[in-house]
Parts: C-alpha cells; structure tokens; sequence
C-alpha cells in the first residue's frame, strides 16, 4: 500500500484491518472534504465525527445536509463492510429527521445496524451534539449486489 494511502485512511480513523479495503475502493471524497474521522468500525456498530466548523448553512447551523453525509457515511461503510468479498452495497434509501440545531463543536453519528441481510442492509444513524444531546436520527437502506469488474 502507498505510504500517503496509508497515512490519509489513518488519519480518517480508519483500523488498520481495513486498509486494504479502503486502499482498493478509496474512503470517497466528500467524507474527507467534511473531516468526518472513523472511531468504531463494524457491520453491526459504527461511529463517527465530524467538525461543525466548515459545514455550515448560511445561519451558521450545521447544515441539514451535513448529517445527511455523516449519517450515509457510516451507513454505507457498515453495509459494505456487511457485504463481504465481491459484494458490494448501493444506497436505496436515506431519511432524517432533525430533532435540534448545533453551531459549534463536533457532531457524532453513532450507526448501528437494524438488519443486515444477505441483500439489503437497514442501519439507524443517531448524531449528538458534545453534550449528547440528540440532533437528527437517520435510516439508511442499502441493497447488497455483486461486484462489477
């Protein structure tokens, strides 16, 4: 694996068992360009941050977008991680409702899986604010298909 690779999976947060897979497929631009950094990663139970500075609607609230990234972030590593060898996951579905506003600070999505099945994988996204507090919940679908070379 290229040194610079290795280095920019490290610091998104990405365990050392998984740079092979990101290395291959790449961890996708937009997570980076937002700072989200990985500190759980599972099919089952996933977690990551990401900075509210620089992510910004024009009020200065995080923008309603931005959880949406963070939420399909975690959602779609979990169910390709879940996908296994070959497989891979596509996004059908992604919903959220937001529950409270944050203008500073970071923002943790916390993903754990609803179902992870042999063609569709469901996970609920949860972000908190520094204080915990809940600021939007997501579900994300992913549908799981063969690999195309």
């Amino acid at each position: 694996m290229e040194r610079a690779t290795a280095e920019r999976l490290r610091a998104s947060g990405i365990p050392e068992e998984y740079h092979p897979y990101f290395a291959e497929r790449g961890l996708g631009g937009l997570a980076e360009k937002m700072g989200i950094v990985f500190e759980q990663m599972s099919p089952e139970h996933s977690t990551a941050r990401m900075p509210v500075e620089g992510n910004t609607q024009p009020a200065g609230l995080l923008h309603g977008g931005a959880h949406l990234v963070l939420a399909e972030t975690l959602g779609s590593v979990a169910a390709n991680i879940a996908a296994g060898p070959g497989r891979m996951a596509v996004g059908l579905d992604i919903n959220a409702t937001h529950q409270r506003s944050a203008t500073s600070g970071w923002v943790t999505g916390t993903c754990t899986a609803l179902h992870l099945g042999g063609s569709v994988c469901v996970h609920e996204v949860v972000m908190r604010d520094e204080a915990g507090r809940r600021l939007s919940t997501a579900r994300i679908t992913n549908m799981i298909v063969e690999r195309r070379a």
